[in-house]
């Protein structure tokens, strides 16, 4: 985790077949961080690229300028435009960038990635529809689909699409503290945190027309983390049997109500370490965990680290 005492300069590199949205997405959300980022973008060989929408994009820089970058985001193309091997261009321009810049992908890019070698041994997330090819074009890599993006030190992997906002909003969380993220964020009218992973998106059976859904039961949930909830209140909440409210929780979150529970406790409690001085046995019991011991238990589960390690790290980024 960088403490970043100065501006950072990120480049963005387009290919053939790049996703527009995708490659503004670190210059929107980056950008917005009150110049704490310089955000560059550039292609294998200074020309213009052909996106996946009908026009073609413009960058000012050849692949030189990765030399410079502390931050290089490989944006997505098109699987349609993906090759499993390395264009020898790509290749080249990856030369460029330096041993010790930090590397992000954003839901496709994570193939070029690995088809570098730079995921070998690694934790690693893309788009879940590419989750199979994946895994077995680079059995090497131990791919996890059902998360929005891993953090893996030096290298970073985002999911589809949207989730290249959470990853961007969390390299300003990671340099420069929570509040200037949850900044970033209203204003550009995202949330700071997304509940759940990729997961809620797999498609999944549509619940039944008419159905009913279990938004309030999750929004009333929420507002009592503090509590000993069980499956069979949430299922009397939403007036439902214990096996219909399972199911379509399932449906709708892509989660069961258990795992959900314990991932919205494991989110109050970060906003809670970053946020104030109370300590872990104070937080656990303020978000439902019966134990400090629990709290750790969980928050190391799901991000592998301590909260004593979570909150200096956060405190620390944000001074």
């Amino acid at each position: 985790m960088r403490h970043v005492e100065r501006n950072q300069r990120v480049v963005v590199l387009a290919l053939d077949g790049v996703y527009p949205f995708e490659l503004g997405i670190p210059s929107r959300i980056l950008g917005a961080a009150d110049g704490r980022y310089e955000v560059l973008t550039c292609s294998v060989d200074g020309r213009p690229v052909s996106s996946n929408a009908d026009f073609t994009i413009g960058v000012e820089h050849g692949p030189e300028i990765l030399a410079t970058a502390d931050t290089v985001v490989i944006a997505p193309v098109s699987s349609e435009r993906m090759t499993l091997e390395l264009p020898e261009e790509v290749r080249t321009a990856l030369t460029f960038v330096r041993p010790d810049a930090r590397i992000v992908s954003i839901c496709t890019g994570a193939f070029v990635l690995a088809a570098a070698g730079l995921l070998e041994g690694r934790r690693a997330t893309t788009h879940w529809q590419l989750a199979d090819l994946f895994r077995i074009t680079y059995p090497h890599v131990d791919l996890d689909p059902d998360v929005l993006f891993v953090d893996d030190g030096r290298i970073l992997t985002s999911a589809g699409a949207a989730s290249g906002v959470d990853i961007c909003l969390h390299l300003v969380r990671k340099d420069h503290g929570s509040e200037l993220a949850n900044t970033v964020a209203r204003r550009c009218v995202v949330p700071p945190f997304r509940d759940g992973g990729q997961a809620q998106y797999i498609e999944q059976p549509v619940p039944e027309q008419g159905a009913a859904s279990t938004a309030g039961t999750r929004a009333w949930a929420l507002e009592r983390l503090d509590e000993p909830l069980t499956l069979g209140d949430l299922a009397a909440h939403a007036r439902m049997s214990l096996r219909t409210f399972a199911r379509r929780f399932n449906e709708e979150v892509g989660l069961s109500p258990g795992r959900w529970l314990i991932q919205q406790r494991v989110a109050r409690a970060r906003h809670l370490l970053e946020s104030s001085d109370l300590s872990v046995d104070q937080i656990a019991g303020r978000v439902g965990f019966a134990t400090g011991a629990s709290l750790r238990q969980h928050l190391h589960a799901a991000i592998g680290v301590s909260p004593q390690v979570y909150r200096r790290t956060f405190q620390t980024a944000a001074r």
